[in-house]
């Protein structure tokens, strides 16, 4: 049988002309025109040499005196259905030679066959060898038509065999996909949803904070009292930590990245995170003492907390075991990451989460950490919880690590890089009256606050007042513009964000150019700073925070002139 060949040439010229030099001669002439040949002895190396990237065959008549031709027929008969390999026969002159051409019966035994008489010319030789090629060539190209649309056929079959799969398998994903962008779509919502809640409750937290804190001054002589209004104090300022925690889920927001106590931080979310996890479950915190401070947004590491005691504890339903330490480590720059990023060499602070749950395989493991993967069910869970753990540590220009296995629970390692200097401590929850300045004191300082919430805007009018300020008072944007136009004299302006008519920035834009330069105070219960960014050199307080904050950021941001009049 001829063997399948790619050859996309015709490929050589057989030659087997066993008497004389004629062999020897037709292979000079081809060769000398670019013709492959190869001369066969005998028509059993002929036999041999035939094969399916073979172009065509020049032989002699008398190669087939006496000779047997049944085992050539029978591998031309056997020829894939593109192949019929030309003969071209050279034959004697004359009556003699028709005689035995005849008598051989060859179209009938080799079937392309081509006569030349000879004695013949070069130029008739090379012509009838090259029509023998280009009808070769023909037939290979027929050859790898029917293979490419044989495999083609074979394509087209095996996607008709598992069309239904496939299209069962796209359904799913779309289905799931789908699924995905609902939960997306509900988180979106719940986040525009939660942050005008929040801004709300800001406000009437700064009312609560602010009347407390100006109380306290009240009640200087009342001990009992006062132990009374800064434990409500402190109830309020809790619930301004829920409230900033709430706004983190809803947006993204600016870290505040500065030297921080980690153990401290610990220690202060230790009743929030057993709330979480809930009774089945010991909570052990172990912090080791001798831990430096590290850089981070110190909200941003209770929400990462608190994320990950939720997964641990889903991890656990049963009960078990959580554990929270604090440790040291050092990154050399051979350990900086694994693969996928990088972390600077130096020296971390590292906060470990530590589980006794169900564990993770190794296929889940490595998409842990990708946003809205999750293996809960639709509704426990958003997939985001890990991810945001993630931006927030790599945020703070550390990193996150996770061990996990079946059966042996979970490991998620942050490391946080370490301070250079000291954590500055949190500021207190109450005030010194002894510290208050009196209107007395000197020459007052003009301060114009703007807030559409009246009972938040009396409070700064009030706590302001009473650390000698001279204040006036705007419900809103065109209020306060058409005051600066009138010529009101202004030193420093206090101005809430989301209000009607106009908003913060754009008012602070447009009061600067009445009063280029204007020193200017955000009071913001919104967690985006990007907003801001429009009004260089401006403070931002988050809502709710102290009157003595807010007169601390007064005193800071007026030009050293005005600030001596104050002080």
């Amino acid at each position: 049988m001829l063997e399948k060949s790619g050859a996309s040439e015709a490929g050589p010229v057989l030659i087997l002309a066993p008497t004389g030099r004629d062999a020897e001669t037709a292979r000079i002439l081809l060769e000398r025109d670019g013709i492959d040949c190869q001369v066969c002895p005998k028509l059993q190396a002929l036999h041999s040499a035939i094969r399916s990237d073979t172009g065509a065959v020049l032989i002699a008549d008398e190669a087939f005196t006496g000779a047997d031709l049944s085992s050539l027929s029978k591998k031309l008969a056997v020829q894939p259905p593109w192949s019929d390999l030309p003969f071209v026969v050279l034959t004697r002159s004359g009556a003699a030679g028709r005689r035995v051409v005849a008598e051989l019966h060859l179209p009938a035994a080799l079937g392309n066959v081509m006569f030349l008489e000879r004695p013949l010319n070069a130029v008739s030789l090379t012509s009838a060898i090259r029509t023998a090629l280009r009808a070769r060539r023909r037939q290979q190209q027929v050859r790898d038509y029917m293979a490419e649309s044989a495999a083609s056929a074979e394509v087209l079959r095996q996607l008709n065999e598992t069309l239904e799969a496939r299209v069962a398998e796209r359904t799913e994903a779309l289905r799931a996909s789908e699924a995905a962008l609902t939960q997306s779509q509900k988180m979106e919502a719940v986040g525009r949803l939660t942050g005008g809640i929040a801004h709300d409750f800001n406000n009437l937290l700064t009312a609560v904070v602010g009347n407390l804190e100006l109380l306290q001054l009240r009640l200087a002589d009342d001990e009992r009292a006062l132990t009374l209004a800064g434990a409500a104090f402190q109830a309020a300022m809790r619930g301004a930590k829920l409230t900033t925690q709430l706004l983190a889920f809803s947006r993204t927001q600016k870290l505040a990245l500065r030297a921080i106590d980690v153990n401290a931080v610990l220690r202060g979310t230790d009743e929030l995170l057993a709330r979480t996890v809930g009774p089945l479950i010991e909570l052990r915190l172990l912090a080791d003492p001798a831990v430096r401070p590290a850089i981070a947004d110190a909200n941003q590491l209770e929400l990462a907390l608190l994320n990950l005691a939720i997964n641990a504890r889903d991890a656990m339903p049963e009960g078990g075991r959580l554990t929270i330490t604090t440790g040291r480590q050092v990154i050399a720059p051979d350990q900086r990451g694994d693969g996928k990023r990088d972390i600077s060499p130096g020296r971390y602070i590292v906060v470990s989460v530590a589980d006794t749950g169900a564990g993770m395989p190794p296929e889940v493991l490595a998409r842990a950490m990708e946003p809205f993967f999750t293996t809960k069910r639709i509704g426990q869970g958003t997939g985001l919880g890990l991810s945001q753990v993630y931006g927030i540590v790599r945020q703070s220009g550390g990193d996150v690590r996770i061990e996990s296995s079946r059966g042996h629970g979970t490991t998620v390692r942050i490391l946080l890089p370490e301070a250079r200097r000291a954590a500055r401590p949190d500021s207190s929850m109450k005030i010194d009256p002894a510290s208050v300045p009196g209107v007395e004191q000197g020459p007052l300082v003009s301060v114009l606050v703007i807030d559409d919430d009246e009972d938040v805007r009396h409070i700064f009018v009030a706590g302001l007042e009473a650390y000698g300020y001279r204040v006036h008072e705007a419900a809103d944007g065109p209020v306060a513009l058409h005051m600066l136009e009138r010529g009101i004299t202004v030193d420093v302006a206090v101005v809430d964000f989301a209000m009607p008519a106009i908003n913060g920035a754009a008012l602070a834009q447009a009061a600067r150019r009445l009063r280029p330069g204007l020193p200017i105070v955000f009071a913001s219960g919104y967690a985006d700073t990007a907003a801001f960014e429009a009004v260089p050199g401006a403070t931002i307080l988050r809502k709710p925070f102290q009157i003595a904050e807010l007169a601390d950021a007064v005193r800071r941001i007026l030009p050293i002139s005005a600030s001596l009049n104050c002080s």
